[in-house]
């Protein structure tokens, strides 16, 4: 809080790695509220950790708007979407992870696009 006192206007300040709070992962809204309290706006660049629902992804934004999608995120998603709308055959898609249930309603939206479904994982074993 200090650091966000002294901070100049058009100055940045970077958090710590929240991912070793508790919090973080169980996305608790008094957590979220905490991240998002010493911030005018948030901005998700992150492609790789967009899925899941942490406090300093997913929460943040209950208590910050606007909340949106950075450049590189919407580039990624602009290259999926064409990608799978429009891909070049033969398609194949490679699935993975631990959690299928997670992943039943992507597999089953491949299925009706893709030439060829990789499944890995712990998938696999399930």
């Amino acid at each position: 809080e200090k650091a966000v006192a002294d901070a100049k206007n058009g100055e940045l300040l970077l958090l710590e790695n929240v991912r070793f709070y508790k919090e973080e992962e169980k996305n608790v809204p008094e957590f979220a509220q905490k991240l998002a309290a010493n911030a005018d706006i948030y901005v998700n660049d992150a492609f790789g950790t967009a899925h899941r629902a942490h406090a300093s992804t997913e929460g943040v934004t209950k208590f910050l708007k606007p909340s949106v999608a950075g450049f590189l995120l919407q580039k990624e998603l602009d290259y999926l979407d064409g990608a799978v709308s429009n891909p070049k055959r033969p398609f194949a898609a490679i699935v993975g992870g631990s959690k299928v249930s997670s992943k039943i309603t992507v597999i089953e939206s491949l299925l009706a696009k893709v030439d060829v479904l990789i499944i890995g994982g712990g998938m696999v074993f399930t």
